[in-house]
């Protein structure tokens, strides 16, 4: 089959984060504002200067089997728990091609040579490489893991979520850095767009919270040192923002052709419209300071997809509480959509995740979806004094959740930036 405008719907979420062990409590939890990020209590954290992280509410060893688990590297668990959750959530009940008791079971009917899987993470297998390192140094070359490849690497995740649902139609792992989950989801649309699939299973995972990274990404300034308030610490849009707070986790979704999907009846949680994407090219770890880029993805999203800018009433942005990421981004919302920004709800959730790096775009966008179909913005916490060119910008949601109009088809933009000037905007939209 060869189409270049088939119609994609999101029919499955899964979810696994700081704030909860599925998509419903990770949702939750947001809703409620509530924050996930905590003091890092191991005893390598006493060294260093950033004391702080977000990490995953249920750890995924009370989840997978023990023998399953020693396999995997904590991302690849992370993505694993999320698209079984997103699987499920489908309909789906067996791996693609296998005969289930009832024929007309919604998991009979999927093709597995139509059935793709694309999940990305930032950086990979890192605590498996870095651990298997401190193996060899300390114990020899005898005691390294056989598994120590295939967990370490950045396909592992992806691999891995393709062989528990049986996809034969390409498996893939966009790496952009902080935009690699919404960078998955978007390669996933246009695999079903252009006729290459009908299912695929997207999202991004991440698991670097390691001594390694945290005092890499604190001597690099990058991220808060604010040790004394963790649950104060990620302050997208405040005066005293002074850095993004690591977080780990992973969120999937399943996409479907609408056909597809209308054939096995399946519930449909939103449309998936499109993505916007573009490149900085100014620096590898700086944002362009006008946000020029993010426009041209924002602009590339309009060109390229039926969306109006009088639906879009929802943005759930990437503010990751830097100070100059987080202005760049709004100053590009209002040079895009101008006036039509004063209708746009803009949540920063990571206020309450902390920073998933390549796993954020994945959870950021079952957090757009759900905000979409439950008709209501997450809330920015941590803003006790508004940045004034954020507030002149854009109408930040503060403190609690703000209900989005309930009567119409409304839309939704989740935004996802990485180092290396990597710019990805995806649109949902309501049915």
């Amino acid at each position: 089959m060869s189409s270049t405008n088939r119609t994609v719907v999101v029919t499955g979420i899964g979810a696994t984060s700081p704030l909860g062990g599925d998509a419903t409590s990770t949702w939750e939890g947001l809703v409620a504002g509530r924050s996930g990020v905590k003091p890092l209590d191991q005893e390598w954290a006493a060294e260093q200067a950033v004391r702080i992280a977000a990490r995953v509410a249920v750890e995924p060893g009370e989840v997978l089997p023990r023998p399953q688990a020693r396999r995997l590297d904590r991302s690849a668990q992370f993505a694993l728990i999320a698209a079984k959750e997103a699987w499920a959530d489908a309909g789906f009940t067996d791996k693609a091609g296998t005969q289930t008791s009832d024929a007309s079971a919604p998991g009979a009917s999927v093709d597995p040579d139509r059935l793709g899987a694309v999940i990305a993470s930032g950086i990979g297998g890192v605590t498996t490489l870095l651990d298997q390192y401190d193996v060899l140094k300390e114990k020899g070359v005898r005691r390294v893991s056989p598994h120590t490849v295939p967990m370490l690497m950045p396909n592992g995740p992806s691999a891995n979520v393709g062989l528990l649902v049986g996809a034969r139609a390409g498996v893939h792992t966009p790496v952009s850095a902080c935009a690699s989950g919404a960078e998955a989801i978007g390669y996933a649309i246009e695999m079903i767009r252009s006729g290459r699939a009908d299912v695929v299973v997207a999202g991004g995972t991440e698991a670097a919270i390691h001594p390694l990274p945290i005092a890499a990404f604190g001597n690099m300034m990058a991220m808060s040192k604010n040790n004394d308030d963790p649950q104060g610490a990620s302050r997208p849009y405040d005066v005293a923002r002074d850095g993004f707070v690591l977080g780990e986790g992973a969120g999937v979704i399943v996409l479907e052709s609408a056909e597809h999907a209308a054939a096995r009846g399946a519930r449909v949680y939103a449309e998936a419209v499109g993505q916007g994407i573009s490149a900085d090219s100014h620096d590898i770890v700086q944002p362009e300071p006008e946000g020029r880029g993010i426009a041209h993805a924002l602009q590339n999203l309009l060109d390229n997809t039926d969306l109006d800018p009088a639906e879009i009433v929802h943005v759930n942005a990437h503010a990751t509480s830097t100070p100059a990421g987080d202005v760049a981004e709004l100053k590009a919302l209002r040079k895009v959509f101008g006036d039509d920004m004063d209708h746009m709800a803009v949540s920063a959730t990571k206020s309450m995740t902390g920073h998933l790096l390549g796993g954020a775009g994945g959870v950021e966008t079952v957090a757009s979806i759900l905000a979409l179909y439950h008709r209501v913005a997450p809330p920015t916490i941590n803003v006790e004094e508004i940045d004034p060119e954020a507030e002149a910008a854009a109408d930040i949601v503060r403190g609690e959740a703000r209900k989005l109009p309930v009567e119409g088809r409304i839309a939704a933009l989740n935004d996802s930036f990485g180092f290396g000037g990597h710019n990805v905007v995806l649109a949902f939209r309501s049915v």
